[in-house]
């Protein structure tokens, strides 16, 4: 069974910090999951990360997860969150709610209280409809079923 990693430490850092290695590790991360795993090939350096904030979960050296936050304006009116992943052998230990939690004390910090919209996949709703997030509509991309989502400003406690 997988176990939640000790001793996590979260960051949340603009491009420009993000140290060789960090970013090397959130690509690879990314590509993993969301090209490998998936079966899903497409081009991950979309250019927006140049602009997002990355949240980054590191135990004792290594990413254990990953979110990124992107601002107002570059995918949605609405800041948004992408990208969201946890490191396979770290699934079904809490990381992931600790991680979304963690994205939107980020984006109160960084914004204040704002709506946020994402594009989840659809086996995510429950999920995100956690963090109070509602399905808006359905697409599909990459022949995988999403949901536009949006968590109004009111969803802030």
């Amino acid at each position: 069974m997988n176990e939640m990693p000790q001793n996590l430490t979260w960051q949340c850092q603009n491009f420009e910090s993000l140290s060789n290695t960090t970013l090397y590790e959130i690509l690879r991360m990314r590509q993993q999951i969301f090209i490998v795993e998936q079966n899903c090939p497409y081009v991950d350096a979309d250019r927006k990360d140049f602009a997002s904030m990355h949240v980054t979960g590191t135990a004792n050296g290594v990413l254990c997860a990953y979110a990124r936050i992107v601002p107002a304006g570059l995918t949605y009116a609405e800041c948004s969150i992408g990208r969201v992943t946890t490191l396979l052998e770290k699934r079904n230990t809490g990381i992931g709610k600790i991680l979304m939690q963690q994205t939107l004390n980020f984006i109160n910090n960084l914004y204040g209280k704002v709506p946020i919209r994402i594009g989840a996949q659809s086996y995510l709703l429950k999920f995100y409809s956690a963090y109070g997030f509602k399905a808006v509509f359905a697409y599909e991309e990459d022949a995988i079923a999403h949901h536009v989502m949006l968590r109004p400003a009111s969803a802030w406690q």
